[in-house]
């Protein structure tokens, strides 16, 4: 079982920067976090979630991806030391406000398309115009 926590959410003007934290909450771990592809997901009110951004576990040699609305402003990074993947998110937009999930898929490339096996409580972005 892996338990993710997401933090790093809040209010923001459109173009502003935040980063978003995803941490493996829990005491022991019967896993290496290295093992999880990771991904982040959003999903605003009255729409379907969407892919935004993932990354590959040790053995995909740091593979991402990202959906092409977020590519060139946002950034997706892991800590593996810290069992955190973060999501540095530059030049906000105003459709960039979201509820935003982070997913792992033990063995995982960080593909869109990926069936994700655990998934945090999500971190709300809001962003100003």
């Amino acid at each position: 079982q892996v338990q993710l926590v997401e933090s790093g959410g809040g209010l923001v003007q459109a173009g502003d920067s935040l980063r978003l934290s995803c941490a493996r909450s829990g005491r022991t771990f019967t896993s290496s976090f290295t093992m999880y592809g990771m991904g982040w997901f959003r999903q605003a009110p009255g729409k379907e979630r969407e892919f935004v951004a993932g990354i590959g576990w040790s053995g995909s040699g740091g593979s991402t991806y990202y959906a092409d609305s977020v590519k060139g402003r946002f950034t997706i990074s892991r800590d593996n030391a810290k069992n955190t993947v973060y999501l540095q998110m530059n030049s906000l937009k105003s459709e960039d406000a979201a509820v935003y999930y982070c997913a792992a898929k033990a063995g995982g490339w960080g593909q869109p398309d990926s069936p994700y096996d655990y998934w945090g409580q999500g971190t709300q972005v809001t962003v100003s115009s």
